[in-house]
């Protein structure tokens, strides 16, 4: 029924003379999503429309679903496409698709809404508003004008070709991904990690990985559920380098020689250490962590202070605001709760402390790391040089 769909954007109008890159950079992101699809798709350009065109049979639910998942897109319209600029061949076309796409049996309020860039066209978009309007009324008795509260808006716009469409499906929204630098995510295999990832990169931030693993503390189970989740985040972000880094050693020495009410807030502060440094070689310009002020021990306000104190480059905390329920309801959203939830513990839940200190104080926590003097050094180092990375997702 549908030969095309115009993509609506929200936030790229609004982009003055860089408007263009942002544009370019949706094709892009468009393109990458619909690649798995069924058939073949044309994405194109046009006086500030973007159409994506099908080229052979299609899967219609399928490339709906692809499209929504594409930050940039605030609204898919599936699109009939008219070729012929004869004004009664086009009454006809609007007739046709009202009755095929509002058959008869249910009675609808509709208002015809034309615009006509094409100058060449004889009739102006007033012209074509009573026109279209009387060539539905005669042939679809079913359906009534109401211009003020219509169940149905039949859009025609006529350009170089004709667009008929009367349905806008909501995308994402946000920015595309790749338009606004890139950062560093730390990703567990929790709830909220995920959800963060997903809200920078809808801001159009592309998105790398680092996860800390613990063998033989945490399984491979563990780790695998990982990059699941990773995987499932790069269908929104598009291509994730997921750094692996073997902490395990690294934890043991802070187990072993500082206070284990301070653990937590020291492991947090050297996986910060190590996620900055692998952001700085892979160009990234930020950090990324799942933490929400109170949710845990290691998260109350004192406690991002500390671990803020080890940090250059900045740190994005897209869920700080957010309570638990809200970060289930967006990880429900874009299918990562189910995995999210498989019972194979991460290295952060091993090493937990019975009482770890809710308040901490920077000076004591810096004092207590002196402890690791003269044995961290190395431990961090191995730590960088064995970094196993897994690229999931396409470009």
């Amino acid at each position: 029924m549908y030969q095309a769909f115009l993509i609506k954007y929200a936030e790229i109008g609004i982009k003055g003379k860089n408007r263009n890159m942002f544009e370019n950079a949706l094709v892009r992101q468009i393109e990458r999503s619909l690649r798995d699809c069924e058939g073949t798709f044309a994405v194109t350009k046009e006086f500030g429309r973007i159409y994506v065109e099908a080229e052979s049979e299609y899967d219609y639910e399928e490339t709906i679903e692809a499209l929504q998942r594409v930050f940039g897109i605030a609204g898919i319209c599936p699109v009939r496409i008219h070729e012929d600029m004869d004004p009664d061949s086009l009454r006809q076309a609007t007739a046709d698709f009202v009755r095929e796409v509002y058959p008869e049996g249910k009675e609808r309020t509709f208002k015809i809404f034309a615009r006509r860039s094409n100058k060449a066209y004889p009739k102006d978009s007033m012209e074509l508003n009573y026109d279209l309007g009387e060539a539905v009324l005669q042939n679809c008795p079913w359906m009534k004008v109401d211009v003020h509260n219509p169940d149905v808006v039949i859009t025609v716009e006529v350009r170089q070709r004709i667009y008929i469409y009367s349905e806008t499906i909501p995308g994402p929204g946000g920015m595309p991904v790749g338009s606004n630098g890139s950062a560093m995510l730390l990703l567990s295999g929790g709830i909220d990690s995920p959800v963060a990832g997903y809200m920078v990169a809808k801001r159009g931030v592309q998105i790398d990985a680092v996860y800390f693993h613990a063998p033989p503390y945490t399984s491979e189970r563990a780790k695998q559920k990982v990059i699941d989740l990773a995987k499932l985040v790069s269908r929104y972000a598009g291509q994730i380098r997921l750094h692996i880094v073997n902490f395990t050693d690294i934890q043991l020495a802070i187990y072993e020689k500082c206070p284990h009410e301070e653990l937590t807030i020291i492991m947090r502060r050297y996986m910060m250490r190590i996620a900055e440094d692998l952001a700085r070689q892979d160009g990234s310009l930020a950090l990324i962590t799942g933490e929400s002020i109170g949710q845990v021990a290691s998260q109350t306000v004192q406690s991002l202070l500390c671990t803020n104190a080890v940090c250059t480059l900045p740190v994005f905390r897209p869920l700080i605001g957010f309570d638990k329920q809200e970060i289930v309801d967006v990880s429900t959203k874009i299918g990562t709760y189910e995995t999210s939830i498989l019972p194979y513990e991460d290295c952060c839940t091993i090493f937990v402390a019975k009482h770890p200190v809710t308040h901490p104080i920077l000076s004591v926590v810096e004092r207590c790391e002196k402890k690791l003097d003269g044995v961290i050094e190395d431990l961090y180092r191995t730590a960088l040089d064995t970094v196993e990375t897994v690229i999931v997702g396409e470009v």
